[in-house]
């Protein structure tokens, strides 16, 4: 059975995206717009009209010597607008690069952000390309979400540069050139990949940082080795203390100790797509808990933060429960695939929780929505366009409420049939 389905090519749209100047675009902007033409003074003025035309005004007779002034004084004339047009050009040259050295404002449409602050005379980088979701909002003074822009990747070969590199908060393109383990903090405005093959085993933390891509990545939890049990040991990924703008893209995830990636403490315009979650087998106490947002009923704070955005995502073998499990926050989930057999249950609407599910496709799984134990009243969940096969407990997904958010983005839902297929082909670190 399948619930409200939507039509194929069906498209929401709703926000959209202006570009920013960098400093040294701006100053030739500006010189384009602000130079001026001084045209040629006519050499003949319109005498008065003759038989219904304009003829010339005889010329006085003159000498050799009142010939010679007249001449030297158009001369000097040509000169002095010869020089006041040169000055005249100059000028908004001379202004736009006084703002760049003093740090004036910039002109409308200037990005301002952050991100934008990269280094002097470096180009403000377009949002990154097949950017989706909440990521790609522009909102708390970031335009979207960038990372280390079109930097030139820096290969780390060694623990040491990579951790330095990472957590400092200057623009970067990181490339982890060899499997490397460990607990890594990201800063901000990073782009973060893997090179084909490589592992990072361990915990990434982003604690408040701002604007991070985290791409092609396979990154393994330590699977309750650090700490027992396992809900007291980290998270293979945490986003967290207000940490906003954050884009993983093709990364596969698995076996953390407490989750493979949990969102907290107010982290806000998070976009996880193409992605793979899964654990490596069953574990004797269980807790194969995947995506927690949200991490208490009582936290106030995260009211109005904690937006993310889940597309093309594969929870897959021996996900156990929270697909995510979400409070607080606005959760769109489109174009996903659940195929974790033997679960308890796949996404979990929590306290304050709003969550907008579409065109997934639920395979083999037990209790695709879980909208009653953890909800509260104001907790809203509305599915539309999902498919099931094989799947157990409550099927279709009966919605709870209808004072669901409309995305602020732009994004085109793929039908439901064809998502396993493109999932499992598609999601992962490539």
């Amino acid at each position: 059975m399948r619930s409200d389905l939507v039509r194929d090519n069906d498209v929401v749209e709703d926000g959209g995206r202006i570009a920013g100047f960098c400093m040294t675009k701006r100053v030739s902007a500006c010189a384009a717009h602000g130079s001026r033409r001084i045209k040629n003074l006519p050499s003949e003025l319109p005498g008065k009209p003759t038989s219904g035309v304009f003829s010339p005004r005889p010329e006085p007779r003159r000498g050799a010597a009142d010939t010679q002034r007249v001449g030297d004084r158009m001369h000097a004339v040509r000169r002095s607008l010869g020089f006041w047009a040169v000055i005249l050009s100059i000028l908004p040259l001379l202004s736009a690069a006084m703002s760049c050295a003093t740090g004036a404002a910039p002109a409308p449409g200037a990005a301002t952000s952050p991100a934008a602050a990269t280094a002097a005379g470096s180009a403000v980088a377009p949002p990154a390309a097949g950017l989706m979701g909440f990521a790609a909002v522009d909102a708390q003074e970031q335009r979207g979400t960038t990372g280390g822009g079109d930097l030139a990747p820096v290969e780390v070969t060694s623990d040491g540069q990579l951790w330095d590199l990472a957590r400092s908060d200057a623009p970067q393109v990181i490339r982890i050139m060899r499997s490397m383990a460990g607990s890594l903090d990201v800063g901000s405005h990073k782009t973060i990949e893997g090179a084909p093959g490589v592992t990072f085993t361990g915990h990434v933390e982003v604690n408040g940082s701002i604007n991070v891509i985290l791409r092609n990545l396979k990154i393994v939890g330590y699977n309750c080795i650090d700490r027992s049990p396992c809900k007291k040991g980290d998270d293979a990924v945490t986003i967290s203390n207000g940490a906003h703008h954050i884009w993983l893209d093709h990364c596969d995830i698995s076996d953390g100790s407490d989750g493979n990636l949990d969102i907290t403490d107010a982290a806000d315009y998070i976009t996880i797509s193409w992605t793979k979650f899964w654990y490596s087998a069953p574990r004797p106490a269980g807790h194969r808990f995947c995506n927690l947002i949200g991490n208490d009923d009582v936290m106030q704070t995260d009211a109005g933060h904690l937006r993310v955005t889940f597309h093309h995502v594969w929870w897959a073998d021996n996900v156990q429960q929270r697909m995510p499990r979400v409070r607080f926050g606005q959760v769109h989930v489109f174009n996903s695939l659940y195929s974790s057999r033997g679960n308890d249950y796949c996404v979990g609407l929590g306290a304050d929780a709003s969550i907008l599910l579409e065109n997934n496709a639920f395979v083999g799984v037990k209790n695709p929505a879980e909208t009653e134990k953890y909800a509260s009243p104001a907790s809203v969940l509305v599915a539309r366009g999902n498919l099931f096969e094989e799947t157990t407990g409550q099927t279709p997904i009966a919605s709870r409420g209808t004072a669901i958010f409309t995305p602020p983005y732009p994004y085109k839902l793929d039908p439901a049939e064809g998502v396993k297929a493109a999932v499992m082909a598609g999601a992962g670190a490539r």
